[in-house]
């Protein structure tokens, strides 16, 4: 079950991006997940719930992309969509193909509740966001 390894890591970027900028909480969670890396949704969603108890992310809203696979083909150049088991170039038949989305993972976005009385939270801010107290941060690859 290597859900529960992937969620640990977006847990722990998560929980330190949103202590760093001074959160109370994290309102949501926004990944994007390949299908190639054969990570399962639900199993996904159930190492969030196990692991998040406790912690900023407790009761925030969590949600999944599952990237689907598009390969380009290295002998006529077509780029594809297809599933997990067909690599063929569908133009040419090729073997000879190279996978350009649906292997990666990232955290899309992060929404966290910061309080109007909250210290600046790094050199730049100047106060609390325009947005009413909640940030975005948004492409990090867990454990970065």
């Amino acid at each position: 079950m290597h859900e529960l390894g992937i969620m640990t890591g977006v847990l722990e970027t998560v929980n330190a991006s949103a202590h760093e900028a001074g959160a109370e909480r994290v309102l949501s969670i926004s990944l994007s997940i390949g299908v190639m890396t054969e990570a399962i949704e639900d199993a996904l969603r159930f190492a969030f719930e196990a692991l998040s108890e406790g912690s900023l992310s407790e009761g925030a809203a969590l949600e999944i992309t599952m990237v689907q696979p598009k390969s380009r083909c290295l002998e006529c150049g077509a780029t594809y969509g297809h599933d997990r088991f067909s690599l063929l170039c569908p133009e040419c038949g090729s073997f000879a193909t190279e996978l350009v989305a649906g292997r990666g993972m990232w955290i899309d976005s992060i929404e966290v509740d910061i309080p109007d009385d909250a210290p600046p939270a790094g050199p730049s801010s100047a106060g609390p966001p325009p947005d009413g107290g909640k940030e975005n941060e948004t492409r990090k690859k867990p454990g970065a």
